[in-house]
């Protein structure tokens, strides 16, 4: 199958593509009352680098420990706990609104009798 998207293997190259596309979509932090530690951008591209790699938050978390290349191309000061990327994920990757499908009907249902 081949695809017009140009594929790349450099985890670099992803974060920075990544941490690009997020600047653009995302608010900067996701919370007023957040430490400010760690931008919204720089935790969407951790976890497509966790998705990249294909670990968990304390394998991805570990790899940014030893990989300061990476850690440089995302702009961290510090590399985050994995929880703080677990939570992220929450924010971050939770789904939209739900479908028209998955609503109730505004009708009441039949009962059974």
């Amino acid at each position: 199958m081949k695809t017009s998207i140009p594929m790349t293997k450099s985890p670099r190259a992803v974060a920075r593509e990544t941490l690009a596309l997020a600047r653009e979509a995302l608010p900067t932090y996701t919370s007023a009352r957040s430490r400010k530690d760690f931008t919204a951008h720089q935790l969407f591209a951790i976890l497509a680098l966790k998705t990249f790699f294909k670990t968990d938050y304390r394998g991805i978390a570990q790899l940014l420990a030893d990989l300061t290349d990476l850690q440089s191309d995302l702009g961290l000061g510090k590399v985050p706990h994995y929880s703080t990327l677990c939570y992220a994920a929450g924010r971050l990757l939770k789904k939209g609104r739900p479908s028209a499908s998955s609503i109730a009907p505004p009708w009441p249902r039949p009962t059974a009798a």
